[in-house]
């Protein structure tokens, strides 16, 4: 990995870019794609899918009979695995639900919300390098807590036209309504169109490589709302002398494995961990099975070592990364001074796997610096919270004559006559 060494502050920019495709190139063959599948529908899916995913697919919808084969290859100990990261999903996801209260904002106004489910969402979930089901459970869970009526699962098949066992099976756990073969841009554009096969949804869900993303940014122009702009994975560690480099390597690897355009950063202040820390990089390198997809990721990954802890703070802020781990000694405190992140992870033992997988936090979260503005998915990502007032006639004298100043200066006279009516009717 490269290592840079105290680099000034108007480096910082450039230093902390993400890998990132052409975005001429991305848009144009991004929006081929949707435009055939807008016109064509499963066909375009199909044709699509033969030529991406190299798979000659006769129908797009995944029968219940592939749901019981997959069942059934799916060994004891990952169904058991699977049903223990659903149970705490499903436990951090619930304690989230929103309980609406009346307020009387002044004498005979009373304002109160209400969180109702989106009818409609559409998840997708990768299967190219890695078959993703983990995010099958991040996502179904949620939304079925949350009382969406229909969940439709998008995921690419294999070039014998079936879907992994284990996103079939966390599907089952989750309770997906309806699950189809296909994947990349074919899939947001028929989740977002509408096909023959494939229902059209209110918003849709998932990670992917940066063609969904770009694409789930297009369609959400016109057709549909989605969760967050989020595209490869990324890691920002943070580590002081008391770190285990054995682990920090592993957490920097666990990320860059992901796919070739991940990004995995250190940011230490000292010298021997980053030097302790490359060396192991190397060492689990050579043992991972998918070497070559992290050789690549390294090309774009950075050991940084900084002044202070100043610096740390504002560097860590600055890249707001997806997945932040606090491998130092005063974890929380440094915790408290972050204020950009997807999600944290505080002392050697919090690994970012465990928020991937079992510990109940949600892992579909913003990368490439949104996590300024974005938060991970949650169980509002899957609510929309509809506002009521009533008034009774001491709230139109309560407010009344405000409301009809405020209208003439906007010059809106018929919003002012809207109450005028009401008061003169008193």
């Amino acid at each position: 990995m490269n290592i840079i060494k105290y680099p000034n502050q108007a480096e910082w920019a450039t230093l902390l870019e993400r890998p990132h495709r052409d975005a001429f190139e991305l848009r144009e063959t991004v929006q081929t794609v949707l435009d055939q599948i807008r016109q064509y529908g499963d066909s375009a899916v199909k044709a699509f899918e033969e030529k991406f995913d190299k798979v000659k697919l006769d129908y797009l919808t995944v029968s219940e009979a592939e749901i019981a084969e997959a069942e059934a290859l799916v060994s004891d100990d990952l169904k058991e695995a699977l049903n223990l990261a659903h149970a705490n999903i499903e436990k951090f996801h619930a304690s989230q639900k929103f309980e609406g209260e009346k307020v009387e904002t002044a004498p005979g106004v009373v304002c109160w919300q209400k969180s109702v489910a989106i009818e409609k969402v559409g998840l997708y979930i990768p299967g190219g390098t890695a078959p993703l089901f983990s995010t099958v459970l991040m996502l179904a869970t949620p939304a079925k807590i949350a009382g969406c009526q229909e969940i439709v699962l998008c995921t690419p098949p294999n070039r014998e036209g079936k879907v992994h066992p284990a996103i079939l099976m966390a599907a089952k756990v989750a309770g997906v309504s309806k699950i189809f073969k296909a994947g990349g841009v074919q899939a947001i554009g028929a989740m977002a169109y509408g096909t023959e096969s494939v229902p059209k949804v209110s918003k849709i869900f998932g990670p992917g490589n940066q063609f969904v993303m770009a694409a789930k940014q297009q369609v959400s122009l016109h057709e549909v709302a989605i969760d967050m702009p989020a595209g490869p994975s990324e890691v920002a560690v943070v580590a002081d002398d008391t770190a285990n480099p054995v682990f920090v390597a592993a957490d920097l690897l666990s990320q860059a494995e992901h796919g070739v355009d991940s990004q995995v950063i250190l940011i230490t202040t000292s010298e021997a961990m980053a030097e302790k820390v490359n060396t192991e990089v190397d060492r689990q390198l050579a043992l991972l099975p998918r070497k070559e997809i992290a050789e690549q990721s390294l090309q774009y990954s950075k050991l940084i070592i900084v002044k202070n802890l100043e610096e740390v703070v504002k560097m860590t802020n600055e890249y707001a990364p997806e997945h932040l781990i606090l491998a130092i000694k005063d974890y929380a405190s440094f915790a408290d001074r972050v204020v950009n992140a997807g999600s944290v992870f505080l002392g050697n033992y919090s690994c970012e796997s465990a928020g991937d997988y079992a510990s109940g936090t949600n892992h579909t979260l913003p990368t490439s610096g949104y996590a300024k503005a974005y938060s991970g998915v949650n169980l509002d990502s899957f609510c929309r919270k509809i506002t009521f007032q009533e008034l009774s006639a001491e709230g139109i004298r309560s407010i009344g004559r405000a409301v009809e100043l405020m209208a003439e200066a906007e010059q809106l006279d018929a919003h002012k006559n809207a109450m005028t009516v009401r008061l003169q009717s008193l």
